[in-house]
């Protein structure tokens, strides 16, 4: 069996392992505290390696190791020197790079030649023209993440008319079915890891208080399902903890949006206990904010392991805690799944890997788990026992 099969399967265990690090972190000391500590572990226990998410037009989650190839199909792929492009959203960032890095490395092991990676800046007029220049050198696959389902719908289309082998993350163009148009999507449980910012945001403000949300702005489904994963939970187990006011961010400053965000939040609400982000990058935008407004009591919930909001955790500062994703699985679950198009299997249409809960205590843990490598330096250095 390939190393990748052993991985993929894996991945419950390693995420369980993870969560109940995750648990272990000392609840707080009063009676109150305690009572919620207590009440957001058992919450996170009980979803731990599972999906609560269901996919863009419903479906229902098929595991990574759905995507599996054995070794006579690798072989396969690998006579045939195929080609695949890879067109991001936008890129930069860390979730984008470990995507990004789990794809060329899986498709490196499979022999096929990753012949373009293109950053759209979250333009879906660039990212159209991205696909088109993509499309001129032929690519047997194309992993893509639309910036916008019905602005980017029609190349989409275009692609798959030419017999490109589409594998989607997160989102899919408007109008376009899976097992026809495209392979399938494959995405975090993106609805999951906003109740999981939640349980830890809860946790961390001891069940009450004043909170702010800073949401996606836009129509992007998997933003949306973490905003509303968050809210929900909040506003369904935590009644003491009253959201009072949300603001949406629209990009592509998606960190400075959020620090104009946080400043008016935290103007207009004094005592407001705790913001959550939408991300990691806004979730930064909202640290700029405290640190301005000398708010260092102030607890930030958001969604993904960046470095930036890593090294918060680390130090004990602002950022309590995160439902991460695992990108670099993610990318080689796309890359197996396109893999397999290429012989003719037939792909589930909808694979996620659950949530990754993420707080001080098992920090140094997680980013090894999300990014395949050791924890850099600057984190490690960073972590106050």
């Amino acid at each position: 069996m390939k190393k990748s099969t052993y991985r993929l399967a894996g991945l419950a265990t390693a995420i369980a392992l993870a969560t109940a690090g995750c648990s272990s972190a000392s609840s707080a000391t009063t009676g109150v505290d305690a009572g919620v500590s207590s009440k957001a572990d058992d919450a996170l226990a009980k979803i731990k390696g599972t999906v609560l998410s269901k996919g863009p037009n419903g479906e229902e989650p098929s595991p990574a190791s759905a995507a599996a190839l054995s070794a006579e199909e690798i072989t396969k792929v690998k006579g045939m020197k195929a080609k695949a492009a890879i067109v991001m959203h936008y890129g930069g960032n860390d979730w984008a790079n470990a995507q990004v890095d789990g794809l060329k490395s899986e498709f490196g092991k499979l022999g096929i030649d990753v012949v373009a990676v293109t950053d759209a800046n979250f333009k879906p007029d660039k990212q159209v023209s991205d696909l088109e220049t993509v499309l001129n050198l032929k690519p047997d696959i194309i992993v893509s993440i639309p910036t916008d389902p019905v602005a980017t719908a029609s190349a989409f289309k275009k692609a798959a008319a030419a017999g490109v082998k589409l594998v989607f993350m997160d989102n899919v163009p408007q109008g376009m079915k899976a097992g026809t148009d495209y392979v399938s999507v494959v995405s975090a449980d993106n609805y999951g890891n906003g109740v999981t910012s939640a349980h830890l945001m809860a946790k961390a403000l001891g069940g009450k208080g004043e909170i702010g949300l800073v949401f996606h702005e836009a129509d992007f489904f998997v933003t949306k399902q973490r905003y509303d994963g968050f809210k929900s939970t909040i506003t369904k187990d935590y009644p003491d903890i009253k959201i009072v006011e949300e603001k949406g961010i629209a990009g592509p400053d998606f960190a400075g949006d959020a620090q104009g965000a946080a400043n008016a939040m935290l103007s207009k609400h004094p005592t407001l206990a705790g913001i959550w982000g939408v991300w990691d990058v806004p979730a930064e935008g909202i640290m700029a904010a405290a640190r301005a407004s000398g708010r260092a009591d102030l607890k930030i919930a958001t969604e993904d392991l960046g470095k930036n909001v890593a090294i918060a955790l680390a130090k004990n500062q602002l950022v309590v805690g995160l439902g991460a994703q695992l990108p670099y699985d993610q990318g080689v679950t796309e890359a197996l799944l396109g893999a397999g198009a290429l012989l003719g299997k037939k792909a589930p249409p909808y694979v996620a890997l659950s949530s990754l809960p993420v707080d001080h205590s098992n920090i140094l843990e997680a980013w090894k788990q999300v990014y395949h490598q050791e924890p850099p330096a600057d984190l490690k250095s960073s972590y106050k026992k």
